[in-house]
């Protein structure tokens, strides 16, 4: 009986471990009640929050715990737009010499100023403490009259070095820990939690759909048709037209992706990603090349084609190896469910599932022309069925 007993008493504590990971199952040290509370998406971080129309302020407790013990946690809003330039936060981290935690304010007008600063609207009550290496983070601040919902940040980071603080990780959890606070959301069910997806993150999904449909799916299968097609004479020169049709559609439709990206790169400030960017203006500027190269191509008698033939194949080949390389990258960055990952794979296998059949097929269909052609040069008879010997 002892041991199902124990066995009991340990998936019992298990469970109080796990649930006491939910916003909704924990005690502030405070005791402060708040009627609302989300797990928020990233950086295992919870937000308690409360909203007093009559006097338009938001009541909230942050809570994360910073990757270091000298580290620092934060939370804020940003009043003019979804992302950390230009949010107002609340940093907290621990004294080295007092050993208490404190909290500062910080107007994050770059990246590149992180200073202390005053906040573009009032705070007050503000407060923290560290509970077991989590540190939490109390105050209230005004928001604007009769809104019902702010763009909010969260954010943990290494380090403080006399008073300033270190630059936190450029990961996808990092850069995604911002959201939609909405005060009328409930116990883990409004938008802090879930994140309704601002106009950034829509930008950032409208340009990987995009690219994954212009340098992922059809440049590809633009190379497949003209390396198959043309193998049979009855194909040409539809071939050549849904050759040049399909890679042009992927080039328009990859330009407007990479305007795109290049659009959220300018906004962004300090861009981490610069090896994804690098790769994208390499992808449109080769693509722009084999475009325009089409217009000097020569005729196929001409005895410089086979230099052209060179130029293009090359081109081709390392614009769909960096066009599927930078698309994992930008499923890295931009972190999607990964039921999208999957169906692109899908999209790749069934591509190389179509390419390993057609090359098997036109291999055979090249062979056996070459022997057809072989038979009646060499079999001693010329086209006449007479013979060839004297």
């Amino acid at each position: 009986m002892a041991s199902p007993l124990i066995l009991f008493l340990l998936l019992s504590l298990f469970a109080v471990t796990c649930s006491s990971l939910r916003c909704t199952t924990q005690m502030l040290k405070l005791n402060q009640v708040y009627p609302n509370c989300a797990d928020l998406p990233t950086l295992d971080s919870f937000l308690h929050w409360d909203y007093n129309n009559l006097n338009n302020s938001l009541t909230v407790a942050f809570e994360a715990a910073p990757p270091n013990p000298g580290g620092w946690v934060s939370w804020g809003i940003n009043p003019t737009g979804d992302g950390m330039v230009g949010a107002q936060v609340l940093v907290a981290f621990k004294d080295n010499n007092t050993g208490v935690v404190t909290v500062k304010t910080f107007d994050l007008k770059s990246y590149h100023e992180i200073i202390p600063g005053k906040l573009s609207f009032d705070v007050w009550d503000m407060r923290a403490e560290e509970v077991g290496g989590v540190v939490r983070i109390f105050a209230t601040v005004k928001v604007p009259e009769h809104a019902m919902a702010v763009n909010h940040v969260w954010m943990v980071g290494p380090s403080v070095t006399a008073g300033r603080i270190g630059k936190h990780e450029f990961d996808p959890p990092h850069l995604n820990s911002k959201g939609r606070l909405s005060f009328s959301g409930g116990h883990g069910s409004g938008d802090a939690a879930a994140g309704t997806v601002d106009f950034t993150t829509r930008r950032k999904n409208i340009h990987g759909i995009l690219n994954a449909v212009s340098w992922g799916f059809l440049f590809p299968l633009g190379v497949i048709i003209a390396r198959y097609m043309r193998v049979f004479p009855s194909a040409d020169p539809a071939w050549f037209y849904l050759h040049v049709g399909c890679q042009l559609s992927a080039y328009v439709i990859g330009v407007a992706g990479w305007g795109t990206g290049m659009k959220l790169g300018s906004k962004s400030g300090e861009n981490p990603f610069s090896g994804h960017r690098n790769i994208g203006i390499a992808l449109f500027c080769l693509a722009t090349i084999q475009i325009f190269a089409l217009f000097i191509r020569p005729n196929k008698d001409h005895k410089f084609r086979y230099l052209w033939n060179i130029f293009h194949h090359s081109f081709g080949y390392t614009i769909i190896v960096l066009g599927i390389v930078n698309i994992f990258r930008g499923f890295f960055i931009l972190q999607p469910d990964e039921k999208y990952r999957a169906i692109y794979l899908d999209v790749l296998l069934i591509l190389g599932a179509l390419v390993l059949v057609l090359e098997v097929l036109t291999w055979i269909v090249v062979l056996k022309r070459k022997y057809c052609s072989k038979s009646n040069t060499y079999d001693g008879y010329n086209n006449n069925g007479q013979s060839r010997q004297p």
